[in-house]
């Protein structure tokens, strides 16, 4: 599309990725560049230490809006996430820099992250999440593919009833709708989710690659599978460990129940890890599962003595 600052824009592929710059850029990113990213492709080809490189801010799913604040020549356009609040850093989004390619002109119900809206004509739409760690969207029911790579919470906006074992959705930048494979989509619920159900999301992701900036089912940071566990449910959490800190209620150790977080920080610094309570306290002793910048997984273990060194509190949402 052709950006322009100050206007909206949605995400038309599936995982787009946010840099600090565009000059932060390696050759190894060039899989996560392409008009139709292969962000897979990109996350095998680089080694431990790439990464965790700090170039990768976060990443927008399908039908994300966005805010442009600057354009280049070279289609690099500063833009800010509306649907990842930053406070820290935007009081209207996480702000970093995006392909252009990656975006399209936002269009009637075809923005789904803006939730159910009422047509000029018609009943409101229905919005649907991913319930399954990808699918690929069709041209037709059964038909060929048209759209692969779809991850885990990303919302699609209905374009009418299901007809047999498929759903038509509206994407943004087609002309007209895809199908999602019925059994693949559930509608986005009115009512808040249980703690639990959130944490049995993220229990999907276990063993998932770790990527600094990651939000999407193939690869994640810590606050990346803490925010990505609630949206699957509807509700927006920050982007950042220590925004969602500030985000939600502390608890009183040895009171924590599953699916609450836990908070880390070294003395006199920021929070820097989030992990989400697997069970309850017993004896002095914690689990949580959580994206691990150590092992570079997601894993389900007790605290080591590391971690309960840093932990500064529980909290939840």
């Amino acid at each position: 599309m052709t950006a322009q600052p100050g206007c909206e824009a949605v995400v038309q592929v599936p995982v787009a990725t946010l840099w600090a710059t565009p000059e932060a850029v390696r050759p190894t990113d060039g899989p996560a560049l392409t008009d139709c990213p292969d962000v897979a492709a990109w996350i095998a080809g680089m080694d431990r230490d790439q990464r965790v490189g700090d170039c990768v801010l976060t990443q927008l799913l399908l039908g994300e809006r966005v805010l442009v604040t600057e354009t280049r020549p070279d289609d690099w356009v500063r833009v800010v996430a509306l649907g990842q609040p930053a406070g820290r850093l935007d009081g209207r989004g996480y702000p970093g820099w995006l392909r252009g390619a990656h975006l399209a002109t936002p269009t009637g119900p075809a923005a789904a992250d803006r939730g159910a809206t009422a047509g000029a004509a018609g009943p409101p739409t229905e919005t649907l999440t991913v319930d399954v760690v990808r699918t690929t969207l069709r041209a037709a029911p059964d038909g060929p593919a048209a759209l692969a790579g779809v991850v885990l919470g990303t919302r699609l906006t209905a374009a009418g009833p299901p007809e047999g074992d498929w759903r038509p959705v509206h994407v943004p930048g087609r002309t007209g709708p895809l199908w999602a494979r019925r059994g693949d989509v559930a509608p986005l619920p009115a009512q808040r989710p249980a703690a639990t159900e959130t944490l049995a999301v993220a229990e999907r992701l276990r063993d998932l690659v770790y990527i600094w900036g990651g939000l999407s089912t193939d690869g994640i940071d810590c606050s990346g599978l803490v925010h990505l566990a609630w949206r699957r449910y509807g509700v927006t959490l920050p982007r950042d460990a220590d925004d969602q800190a500030r985000a939600t209620t502390s608890v009183t150790l040895d009171a924590e129940r599953p699916g609450d977080l836990y908070f880390f920080a070294r003395p006199g610094r920021h929070i820097h890890h989030v992990g989400i309570v697997s069970a309850e306290p017993r004896e002095g002793r914690r689990r949580m599962l959580h994206a691990c910048y150590l092992t570079r997984r997601v894993v389900e273990e007790e605290l080591p003595p590391d971690r309960v060194a840093t932990l500064v509190g529980a909290r939840r949402v």
